[in-house]
């Protein structure tokens, strides 16, 4: 594989990745890979983690598949020693778990009068119970694991924490107010812990993705006949390049994060990869 992919070689390096059943977290998984490191897989789905560490290695990499709930801290702790009894300790923490759930999510993205009385899922009958599965798989789910690797990483110099934030941390989508939420908390959060972190020389940084298709936002992007929603062509319309995201194009800024050289004395910030839609004023 190749060791040296844009400039960044992890030849030796242990990184863990979280959320590594899905489509991003498991581009994340293989561009690690593809640049040296020793790529800890891990996702409640362990079969489809599996699938992509044994992608990984067929090309050449060493990646082995973790069944790992993020939001256990039994389990965090279990796979973080499991980890370090196979591959090494962790230089590299992605946390890449999270998601949105249809209990916290309306169906409208504006409120009209009468909407209260109609059945459909409008703000005042959220479930407050898939708002708080919302909240704790993506603030908790990056909080929990991060306890369980970042002791890893004490006393250790050149170890890297990277976060998934998103653009709805930035300005919150219609529909979503639990998930928006919640990923303004991982921005906060990035700042918090590359604080807290900054005497032991870990740097903790987060890339905030804009618009992938994806199988957790299909959807709301696709109808059942494959053509755009309403939503897409407003996403589409506000992003001035145009066009979705491909997973691909996350790499550059990862691997720019995660390189001590490069990005030594950058630590706590948010990164936004989003052809350009938190630059546009819609004007």
């Amino acid at each position: 594989m190749n060791k040296n992919v844009f400039g960044t070689d992890l030849t030796g390096k242990v990184a863990v990745v979280t959320g590594a059943g899905g489509v991003l977290c498991s581009s994340f998984a293989k561009t690690l890979a593809a640049a040296g490191a020793k790529v800890a897989l891990l996702d409640i789905n362990e079969e489809a983690a599996k699938a992509f560490a044994d992608e990984i290695v067929a090309e050449g990499g060493v990646a082995k598949a973790y069944k790992c709930n993020v939001l256990d801290k039994d389990s965090c702790n279990d796979v973080a020693e499991a980890v370090k009894a196979d591959l090494g300790l962790c230089d590299i923490l992605l946390n890449g778990a999270g998601g949105n759930n249809p209990r916290a999510t309306t169906d409208k993205e504006y409120y009209f009068s009468g909407d209260i009385d109609e059945d459909c899922k409008n703000f005042f009958n959220l479930d407050a119970e898939g708002v708080a599965f919302v909240f704790n798989l993506n603030f908790l789910g990056t909080l929990i694991p991060t306890q369980a690797f970042a002791k890893q990483m004490l006393g250790r110099e050149g170890c890297n924490i990277i976060n998934v934030s998103s653009m709805n941390a930035f300005t919150p989508l219609t529909k979503i107010p639990a998930y928006s939420g919640a990923k303004a908390a991982i921005s906060n959060f990035t700042q918090w812990l590359a604080v807290h972190f900054s005497k032991e020389g870990i740097r903790v940084n987060a890339i905030a993705p804009g618009f992938f298709s994806t199988k957790q936002n299909a959807a709301l992007l696709w109808n059942p006949d494959g053509s755009p929603t309403p939503r897409t062509d407003k996403i589409l319309a506000a992003t001035p390049m145009g066009r979705f995201g491909e997973a691909h194009e996350l790499d550059g800024a990862l691997l720019f994060l995660i390189n001590n050289d490069a990005a030594g004395f950058i630590t706590g910030v948010v990164l936004p990869v989003d052809g350009g839609f938190s630059s546009y004023s819609g004007v």
